[in-house]
């Protein structure tokens, strides 16, 4: 226990000590270099913890207002963006995406509905043409590619995770209906009135607060990876060019070789470059395992979030090849990748194995960030925290 102690900083509630002591398990272990968890039970902190390091070679502590790339846990904050439109009636989900993104039209996509945006049906996982590198930073690059793009499938029957491109749909209807830059939006009526320390798009005054995402170490997953991203895409057809190119199309679309960088950093790229931390994707999940409020700030009515937590795919992933089950820009509890023991959970992972979900059931709301890459989809080690917290309840 005092050993945990001095590893780990922060503070947890008496029955959360076991998952203090895990995190501690894993960072001596090594099999996680920085890392922090936060919990938070009926809108109460019950956990709040970090540890470790923020850069490879161990030289800067992980801290309290450590931030780090957070990948995929942006596609449900993108959804939280859009259903906040939703609740204000300004954006309807079953209309056209053409309605409020008029170039959205070509290619036949002119009755495509938004909800598929939210539903990985759009059919719109990767771009055919060709792109530049650097093109991700690019805002109307990527999206006026997207306008033009023929879907890859019939959209809505079938669904498909949208590794890069989601964030880049959700965020230019947000922009048609708002006037502002997806991080804008996001900053002015979620983050910065609540104050949660979560941003997509950021200036060089947050870099000392960052720590290094570091590259997976050796495995067959990641070994897969790095064959697969060696391919050339000349070479490929079909679903085989439509999988790599949701990856690398534009070659850095998923951060490779560019995750650590001020480009980066500054880019918004909200399905796979939000930075943030555990304590605040825990805060904003407490809202959602709530009736929505977070300090005062209405961030979703329990209506639209009843609505988003619902079940509207599940099944075999066209571009994943393997199961996966949404809601409405949510991942939901599934026997093959579990979000604790309730049958409501709803949330989202990030590579390596970030994560944040909420439990309506048990109004517990969950966050865990970390800085080492790794391969694979089913973050075991995650799920044993999971597996601590509900044991304290």
């Amino acid at each position: 226990m005092n050993e945990s102690r001095a590893i780990v900083d922060g503070h947890c509630e008496p029955a959360f000590e076991r998952v203090r002591d895990a995190l501690a398990e894993a960072l001596v272990s090594g099999f996680e270099v920085g890392a922090a968890l936060a919990v938070y039970v009926d809108g109460h902190g019950v956990v709040d913890l970090w540890g470790g390091y923020a850069d490879a070679a161990r030289t800067r502590r992980w801290e309290r207002d450590t931030i780090v790339n957070l990948y995929s846990i942006g596609k449900a904050i993108s959804a939280v963006c859009a259903l906040r439109l939703v609740d204000a009636g300004l954006l309807d989900l079953d209309a056209p995406v053409a309605r409020y993104w008029p170039e959205f039209a070509q290619a036949n996509k002119g009755r495509l509905p938004v909800r598929y945006l939210l539903t990985h049906q759009a059919a719109l996982p990767a771009i055919a043409r060709p792109l530049p590198p650097g093109a991700w930073s690019r805002w109307e690059t990527i999206t006026e590619a997207l306008a033009a793009q023929e879907p890859w499938w019939e959209p809505g029957a079938g669904h498909g995770y949208h590794v890069n491109t989601q964030g880049f749909l959700i965020g230019e209807v947000v922009r048609r209906i708002t006037g502002k830059t997806f991080g804008t939006y996001l900053r002015e009526s979620i983050t910065g009135p609540a104050g949660i320390d979560f941003v997509v798009g950021f200036g060089p005054e947050l870099d000392p607060r960052c720590a290094d995402m570091l590259p997976p170490r050796p495995s067959p997953e990641a070994e897969e990876f790095r064959r697969q991203m060696r391919l050339d895409l000349k070479d490929l057809s079909g679903e085989a060019l439509m999988r790599l190119s949701a990856y690398r199309n534009p070659y850095e679309f998923s951060g490779t070789g560019v995750v650590n960088t001020r480009a980066w950093r500054a880019a918004e790229v909200p399905s796979t470059n939000g930075h943030g931390n555990a304590r605040a994707v825990a805060r904003i999940y407490s809202a959602l395992a709530g009736d929505g409020e977070l300090d005062g700030l209405r961030v979703l009515s329990p209506e639209i979030i009843a609505r988003a937590s619902e079940q509207q795919v599940y099944g075999d992933d066209i571009m994943l090849q393997r199961p996966t089950r949404f809601g409405l820009g949510f991942q939901l509890t599934m026997a093959e990748r579990r979000l604790g023991p309730n049958p409501r959970a709803f949330g989202h992972f990030g590579a390596g194995g970030s994560l944040g979900f909420a439990d309506p059931d048990a109004r517990v709301a969950f966050g865990y960030a970390m800085n080492q890459g790794r391969g694979g989809w089913q973050h075991k080690h995650v799920r044993h925290f999971i597996d601590l917290v509900y044991a304290a309840l």
